[in-house]
This record gives structure tokens, sequence and C-alpha cells, in this order.
């Protein structure tokens, strides 16, 4: 005897299958929830989609501002140095940098580092200079260290000196 000729009790056949709902008409509610898991799922890939490329897109512009604030260090202070520092403000979400680099040649932060902030847009690939401060060489970019601030840092309040 095969398999499709097996009796179980109750008389149900195996080649009966287990959907003869399906074959008495009942089928649309499975086929409505097949439609609404599709559109849920195609909803959830297109909100996928729209993130990625909205991560991608802002992290472009960053990289491209980033660009721009070592150049613009570079100008103002005429050292084509390599080995500068960039903070960026992730606490405010703002578009407002900190470059820092060495005033004279020498190892990162071994001599007097010029700091300056850098805002605005990117204009003929530099930004704004709003203000800057010196720290003393071997010292990190803390309030307590900064001097001699200028620009919107003095306003700002950015020097303890």
């Amino acid at each position: 005897m095969s398999a499709s000729e097996h009796s179980f009790p109750g008389g149900a056949h195996v080649s009966d299958g287990a959907a003869p709902a399906a074959r008495n008409g009942e089928g649309r509610p499975s086929s409505r929830l097949r439609l609404l898991e599709s559109i849920v799922l195609l909803g959830a890939a297109l909100l996928l989609g729209v993130a990625t490329v909205n991560d991608v897109v802002r992290q472009t512009h960053i990289n491209h501002r980033l660009v721009a604030d070592l150049r613009t260090w570079r100008t103002y202070t005429g050292h084509d140095y390599r080995r500068l520092s960039v903070s960026q403000d992730f606490r405010h979400h703002t578009t407002r940098e900190v470059v820092c680099g060495n005033t004279s040649p020498g190892a990162p932060k071994a001599r007097a580092q010029l700091c300056l902030l850098v805002t605005g847009p990117v204009a003929r690939g530099r930004r704004t200079v709003t203000g800057g401060w010196y720290l003393p060489p071997r010292h990190e970019d803390l309030p307590g260290y900064r001097y001699a601030c200028f620009g919107h840092a003095v306003a700002e309040r950015r020097c303890p000196r």
C-alpha cells in the first residue's frame, strides 16, 4: 500500500492534505494575510533603504566638511602640517569643529598648539574661522589649559586666562 492509499483513523487520507479549507473557497484570508505581510515587509525595506541613503549622504557631508577644516587650518596658519586633530561637537549636533595643530614643526602636541573654531558652510574648499586659542606643549584641549583666546572664543568664555 502506498502513502497516498494509506488510511488514517477518521477516514482522512494523506493525499487529502492539510488544506481542505483552501479547496473549499476559504483561501482568501490566507492570501489577504500574505498580502499584508508583503506590504509590511516592503514598508520595512523602504524605511531601511531611506535610512541607509540618509546616513551615507550625512557621512559624505561630514567628510567634506572635515577635509575643508584641515585645509582651513593650513591656510590660516601657513603650515602644511598633516598631523592635525579635529574635534566635532557631537553633544549639540552642530557643524562647529575645533582644529588643533602645532605652531612649529615637531611631533603632535610636542609644541605649543593653535586651535581654531571653524564654522559655517564649505566655500571654495574652506570654512570660516570664528575664533580660537593656544595650548601649551603636551596638553590636551581642556579649558584649564587654554590661553590667548581670540574671536568668538573670548565671547563664549572658552579660556580661563
